[in-house]
Order: structure tokens, then C-alpha cells, then sequence
């Protein structure tokens, strides 16, 4: 019998900001006692709800239990920024480019099944239509740096015969109210989600299709089994012909790819919503999206009633935990520099308070891949989404529920083709290099 007992169990600084403006949503019971179904899922974010629902497409007779240590949207899916990518977007390139265009065009191809697959859900759940917008998305350019990488990006974009849009001050203006920025490009692909909003849909529709979730149930060991696979939480267990580990970075906490995986934290706040006057004074449209042309830039949104009201959402300033936690000190300190930041781009709000802050997870691996495979008999994962947790993990998590179901495709082809995540530099040179790059490249792109 092979035994995984997880070192740590997530936790979250600060109250998801996505999850607490909508709405309460009714508790879902833990786990209590022991049970068994045909597939266990340890994690009900992106790529654990997309495994469900893709392996309810494929035997609508599965026993499907989910596990999750939180509450659904209240983990790492509402701290989750919102932008379904369809395009290469490498984060830990100088413009999200990545490698070659035949990389590029097949990942772009995988991004948009993922996309088409959120947009059945949307249509088959019921889930509200301003938790999923075809907005696309910008590159918003700051400094002589941003423009730059912005047009490399446009020239990878145009090799790929890809459609995009340049545009200047004065149309960033237009759409954003801001003055701040000095230009941007536009790609049309990117779908704009409420990602607690999509996530709470998801989990419904999958429950009333038969689907077993339980919340605040954080799975403490794995032991695989004569028969398949036991999950264990504080109160009970699931045991299952097989487990799919949808955790992303907690792939770590119980064993796997240990001293290979970079876990970096970044934080976010979201205004109070802006009152009628706020509204007038910033002008501009109603719902956009900007990404920084610099991957180590500022992300910025602005939503409206049909996402949780009229605010503002901004994201910013990361640093390497190979704990996966943020202290309340660091948060408070970023909300500070989210505050200038904030100020910078639209004085017009100085007065504006944040309603809520919070601390999210990235688990990225240095040469940008993702741990989609069958780790041993049995068991499954869908984890290291690089930053891109509702596109990537979308695909991870259809992934894994075909390859459990001894299915291929291009999905489990293009994942099952990829490298080991590379090695990191021993501890602590790992920690101490990475935030050291990681001020420096935040001071160099300080502007964006």
C-alpha cells in the first residue's frame, strides 16, 4: 500500500473578493464518515469541477465525489483575476509569447476547447450570461518597456495570422476613463468570467446531475487500496476505484514533484461600488479587461451590476512562498502599493475605499508546463495551471477525467508529450533568488 500524507493543507488570507460580493450562497455539508464511489476528485476548483462534468459526459453513471477544503469559489477560483485566455500567454516570458508559433497554435487551439467547454457549461447549467462575457481582453502599455513588449507580442500575433488590435492613449482613454496609459493591444479571444459567479453555476448544475460535494473538507492522506484509491479527511473517507488530485500547487503537500514547482502569491483588491457620481467622473465603458504588457505588470478590471456592481478590481505585487501562504503583514503591505497604483491610474477615485483584499496562489514551473498524467495506478492529476487557473485547469481537468477513463485525445496527447517540471535550486537559494528577481523585475516594470 502506498501512503501520501499531505504536510499542509490550503489556507487563505483575506475573504475571496469574487465569492463575497455576490450574494450568499447555502453551505455544503463536510464530510462525515466513510463512503465510496467510482471516482474521488481533491480539489473543487476549475480543473476539479471540469473533470466532474467531463466525466459525466462520458458515463453519466459515475459515482462522482469532490472534496474541497473550502468552500467552493471561496478557495484559489475567487481569488482568481477572470480572464479565460485563449491565446499563449507564458508568464514567465518577457511578453507572454512563449516558445515557438507551432507551440503557440496548438495551445491556442486546447485554449479555446477549454473556452467552448465553459461555454456549455454556461449554457447547460444556466449559469447567468454576465458570468461569462466574450469581451476580449487588453495589453495595457505604461512606459517605453510596455510598448515594446507589446509589439513584439503583436508581431508573434501576426505570425500566427492571429486577429488584434493596436491601440493609442486616446483609446485607452475611451475605454478605460484612465489617462494613464499610453497605449494597449487588444485581442478579441479572451472570455471575461465571474469566476465565483462560474464556479458556484458549475458546482449546482454538476449536483443536479448527481455529483457529490463536500466543502471544507481538506484531504489529509491518500492510500492507495487493493481496489483503487482512499482519501482522507479530519472526519471521514472516500474510497474510490480512482483519484483524481486536482490541487494545483497542494500536488506538493503530498509528495509529488517536490523542489520543481515555484509558488508565488500575488494580491488583489476590489472597490466598494461606485456610487453615480464615481461613475460620471471616470467616464469610459462599462466592463474591460487589462493585463499588463509586462507579465510582472498590474492587472486592472472594471465590472458591472451584472458581475456584483459597479468596482473596480485591481492585482499586483508577487512574491515566492514555497509555503503557499500569506501572511496578513504582506497583504497589508501590497494593499498599500495597490492603493498608489490604484491612485495613479485613476486620481479621479482617489476617495474610493477597497471593500475587500485578499492573497491567491500561482504554481508555475520554470519551463511552463502543466502535471497532467497518471502519477501511479490509479491516480491522476490536473495541477500546475501557470497562472492561468481557469483556462489551463479547465484543460488539466478534462484531461485527467479522459485519461481515468482510458480515453485519448489532443488534450491528453499534448500534455502527456510534455517535460517533467524543471528543478528548482535547492532551498532556500530557491526562495531568496526568486524574490530577489521578482523586485527586481517589479521595479523594472513599475510603471505597467
Amino acid at each position: 500500500m502506498t501512503t501520501h500524507q499531505a504536510i499542509r493543507t490550503p489556507t487563505f488570507t483575506g475573504p475571496a473578493g469574487w465569492s463575497a460580493i455576490l450574494p450568499p450562497a447555502a453551505p455544503r455539508a463536510p464530510l462525515q464518515g466513510d463512503t465510496g464511489c467510482d471516482i474521488v476528485i481533491v480539489g473543487g476548483g476549475f480543473a476539479g469541477l471540469a473533470a466532474a462534468r467531463r466525466l459525466h459526459q462520458i458515463d453519466p453513471a459515475l459515482r462522482v465525489v469532490i472534496l474541497d477544503a473550502a468552500r467552493i469559489a471561496e478557495g484559489g477560483t475567487g481569488r482568481n483575476s477572470g480572464f479565460m485566455i485563449d491565446l499563449p500567454h507564458d508568464l514567465t516570458s518577457g511578453d507572454y509569447a512563449g516558445s515557438g508559433d507551432g507551440h503557440g497554435q496548438q495551445l491556442t487551439q486546447l485554449n479555446r476547447h477549454a473556452i467552448e467547454f465553459a461555454a456549455g457549461c454556461v449554457a447547460e447549467y444556466g449559469i447567468p450570461d454576465g458570468f461569462f462575457q466574450r469581451a476580449g481582453k487588453i495589453n495595457g502599455a505604461a512606459s517605453d518597456g510596455g510598448a515594446a513588449a507589446n509589439a513584439a507580442y503583436a508581431r508573434h500575433l501576426s505570425a500566427l495570422n492571429e486577429p488584434h488590435q493596436v491601440l493609442d492613449a486616446q483609446d485607452m482613454r475611451r475605454i478605460t476613463g484612465s489617462s494613464y496609459y499610453r497605449g494597449g493591444l487588444y485581442t478579441p479571444g479572451t472570455v471575461m468570467i465571474q469566476p465565483a459567479g462560474y464556479v458556484r453555476g458549475l458546482a449546482a448544475g454538476l449536483q443536479r446531475q448527481g455529483v457529490t460535494i463536500h466543502e471544507n473538507s481538506a484531504v489529509t492522506r491518500i492510500d492507495s487500496t487493493q481496489g483503487g484509491w482512499t482519501a482522507r479527511t479530519a472526519q471521514g473517507s472516500v474510497t474510490a476505484q480512482k483519484l483524481i488530485l486536482a490541487a494545483n500547487g497542494h500536488l506538493e503537500s503530498f509528495g509529488f514533484k517536490r523542489g520543481q514547482l515555484m509558488h508565488i502569491m500575488l494580491n488583489a483588491c476590489i472597490t466598494e461600488e461606485l456610487d453615480p457620481a464615481a461613475i460620471r467622473a471616470l467616464g469610459g465603458q462599462d466592463c474591460w479587461g487589462i493585463t499588463p504588457a509586462d507579465p510582472m505588470g498590474t492587472t486592472v478590471r472594471r465590472i458591472g451590476p451584472a458581475q456584483g456592481g459597479n468596482r473596480i478590481v485591481i492585482r499586483q505585487g508577487a512574491y515566492y512562498r514555497p509555503g503557499m501562504q500569506t501572511s496578513r503583514a504582506d497583504l497589508q503591505r501590497l494593499v498599500g502599493q495597490m492603493r498608489r497604483k490604484f491612485d495613479a491610474r485613476f486620481p479621479m477615485l482617489k476617495g474610493i475605499r477597497f471593500a475587500h483584499s485578499w492573497s491567491g496562489h500561482l504554481c508555475l514551473a520554470r519551463n511552463d508546463v502543466s502535471v497532467m498524467r497518471e502519477l501511479e495506478t490509479g491516480l491522476y492529476a490536473a495541477c500546475v495551471d501557470n497562472g492561468l487557473g481557469t483556462t489551463r485547469s479547465t484543460l488539466t481537468g478534462i484531461g485527467a477525467a479522459e485519461l481515468a477513463c482510458g480515453l485519448t485525445s489532443p488534450i491528453t496527447e499534448f500534455f502527456g508529450a510534455q517535460a517533467e517540471p524543471s528543478p528548482l535550486p535547492p532551498h532556500p537559494f530557491d526562495t531568496i533568488g526568486a524574490n530577489a528577481y521578482l523586485r527586481w523585475k517589479e521595479w523594472r516594470t513599475r510603471r505597467e
